[in-house]
């Protein structure tokens, strides 16, 4: 049984940091290709997990020789338009000034109840206001509207505003962040008195408490703190 254990967290591990390697593309969206690796490297790693007949390299080095492999294609990706095209296809658009390409939703296997539920679920409800609505190559749906039913921008109602910048955590879970709080440059003075103005004492009576770059907080107390 410790044998197995050891043999899991091997493997566990190892894939982590194959993957990882692989850079964030290939973790934050799956092309075709992708998923085929994603689905063999999980097979292989669950037979040598199970049977401790098999030596552990006979599911380390094809894992090895997979992920090797996925890094010169994504090079290849990104060197060569033609291969880029070959492996992961092209965007298709499905929806050209508010009318629905039928041609390119049977080409591409996707129902007009599905067209529909994605674009309700990115806020659009009618055709009528979609200038372009393309399947990209990683099955996403990517949606431009009209111009006229874009959200209106500070910058058109030439309104001046501020930037904010990047919150940054300064109390997580109770939990003071104090690499964060020195980062951006204020004291415990400071953070005790952005407490008191939430109403709390102590920084594990709040759940989350973030400050960006103009000085502005967000608090969330914790339930018990309300009590």
């Amino acid at each position: 049984m410790f044998v197995v254990l050891i043999r899991t967290v091997v493997l566990y591990l190892f894939i982590i940091v194959g993957i990882r390697l692989l850079g964030k593309h290939q973790i934050g969206e799956l092309e075709p290709s992708e998923l085929v690796l994603t689905l063999i490297i999980a097979d292989l790693a669950s037979v040598p997990m199970q049977d401790n007949g098999i030596p552990l390299l006979s599911g380390l080095i094809p894992i090895v020789v997979l992920l090797c492999l996925s890094s010169i294609i994504s090079v290849l990706c990104t060197q060569s338009i033609k291969f880029r095209t070959l492996l992961c296809g092209k965007p298709s658009i499905v929806v050209e000034n508010g009318l629905v390409l039928e041609a390119e939703l049977k080409k591409n296997r996707l129902t007009l109840d599905e067209l529909m539920e994605e674009l309700r679920i990115q806020g659009y409800a009618d055709f009528k206001s979609i200038k372009f609505a393309l399947l990209e190559t990683n099955g996403q749906l990517s949606v431009l509207p009209f111009s006229a039913e874009k959200p209106v921008t500070a910058a058109q109602m030439k309104v001046t505003t501020q930037e904010t910048g990047l919150p940054v955590v300064l109390i997580s879970d109770g939990r003071l962040l104090e690499h964060n709080l020195k980062g951006a440059g204020y004291e415990h003075n400071w953070l005790e008195k952005q407490l008191a103005v939430h109403g709390l004492h102590s920084p594990r009576q709040a759940f989350l408490l973030t400050v960006d770059e103009g000085g502005n907080t967000y608090c969330v107390p914790k339930k018990e703190a309300g009590k």
